[in-house]
């Protein structure tokens, strides 16, 4: 990338208001942060903060609740009492549709403690009582002094506003397309909320809009247009993303190429997980997305060939796979003892063609043999061969030796 297109890329990061989430920058050239949403039942405090803090544990720094009932909403004070508890300090954002209003008017604690609300405009309300109930729950965020995102989804979209921008696209003389009609109507939606939440009070720096679809093309036109016309700070992800790899590529897909282009303060990867899988899979993958990009670093990176005819063992692939579990397993506790390690690579390679010269390249790397080679395999650390392991230790001796380069590179 050269110096202008940087250049150009990180003035327009720098232009995006901040918003302080509990103690979480989001815009103003703060990294982009990761967040995620809970699945529970939020009437059940047990089970939602459990989910809660093996979201933050996965490194989650936002995490977004539904608050629907009064039950979810009663329960928010309790779920904070158990965090702390846990000494869990991730802020919490409520999730509200249709009844925020009633539930933040009725629940002041919920309301307090929430450090965040979300509000879709498409689901505030009919008609009259739509404007009306939008700004009750902007007057209550005010009161509170709490940032809102005004989160469009065009699944649920303003269909008044909708109906408005079709009628006046039907008038003219070349009618646009209806995909673009629709794209049009969902970033109206967005800036006219804002525009009216600061008429009621909020001021810029506590507004972050999001406009999700759940296609690739249509997100990456709507967030290209929305970053050149507000100056507020954006949201992004993928809504309904879907299960599995599709739901990854599909999001990878998308918010690479706005990331890339300096779009976006705040992600989530919208993953259907699969039944009784973790949901913190997702914070996962934005993670990978954002450390790939080289826009952040989250735990140290393990570099694996894929494997060919030089390589019929699976034993470099099942090294592989324990390195990374392992690596990510001791960060928890390798965060807090050694800065600076997430920023580690680690290379795992299966035979002689690449492996010497990917280990080198990697703080520390291991060249296992392939079919036919020698059964010996060196490992290189900071380009230079440290040692040769071999016999039925290697994994664990590998292991030993990432440990060491731990403790000696990133002092406590």
């Amino acid at each position: 990338m050269n110096s202008e297109v940087q250049k150009s890329l990180s003035q327009r990061v720098l232009s995006r208001q901040a918003v302080m989430v509990g103690g979480v920058q989001v815009g103003g050239g703060a990294p982009v942060v990761v967040q995620s949403m809970t699945n529970t039942d939020t009437a059940n405090i047990a089970a939602t903060a459990n989910q809660i803090i093996e979201l933050a544990d996965a490194g989650s720094e936002l995490v977004r609740i539904t608050v629907n009932n009064d039950e979810a909403a009663a329960a928010i004070p309790y779920i904070k009492e158990r965090l702390e508890i846990h000494n869990v300090s991730v802020p919490l954002v409520g999730d509200f549709h249709y009844n925020g209003h009633k539930l933040l008017a009725d629940h002041p604690a919920c309301a307090e403690m929430l450090a965040k609300y979300r509000i879709n405009p498409g689901n505030v309300g009919r008609g009259a009582k739509k404007d009306k109930q939008f700004c009750e729950m902007v007057e209550i965020a005010c009161k509170h002094q709490k940032p809102v995102r005004i989160g469009v989804n065009w699944g649920s979209l303003d269909q008044a506003l909708l109906a408005s921008l079709l009628d006046e696209n039907a008038a003219r003389e070349h009618p646009a397309e209806l995909q673009t009609v629709m794209q049009q109507a969902v970033i109206r939606s967005a800036l006219d909320s804002a525009v009216l939440a600061e008429q009621v009070g909020l001021h810029a720096s506590q507004i972050i809009l999001s406009c999700k679809t759940s296609k690739v093309q249509d997100l990456i036109t709507i967030y290209r247009e929305l970053a050149q016309l507000s100056p507020y700070a954006l949201h992004l992800g993928l809504t309904e993303a879907g299960m599995g790899s599709k739901g990854i590529v599909a999001s990878t897909a998308a918010l690479s190429v706005l990331l890339q282009e300096g779009i976006g303060d705040t992600i989530r990867i919208s993953l259907t997980p699969e039944p009784g899988g973790s949901r913190s899979t997702e914070v996962q993958v934005a993670q990978e997305i954002l450390q790939t990009l080289g826009l952040r670093a989250f735990t140290p990176m393990v570099i694996a060939c894929p494997g060919c005819g030089r390589t019929t063992s699976t034993y470099f692939q099942q090294l592989a796979e324990d390195i990374q579990t392992y690596l990510r397993e001791q960060m928890p506790m390798w965060r807090e003892r050694h800065p600076g390690v997430e920023n580690m690579n680690v290379a795992v390679m299966g035979c002689v063609v690449n492996g010497p010269g990917e280990s080198k390249h990697a703080n520390i790397g291991i060249s296992l043999p392939g079919t036919g080679e020698r059964p010996v395999a060196p490992v290189y650390v900071d380009g230079e061969k440290n040692v040769t392991l071999k016999g039925d230790h290697i994994a664990q001796e590998f292991k030993h030796l990432v440990e060491r380069y731990v403790e000696h590179n990133y002092p406590r």
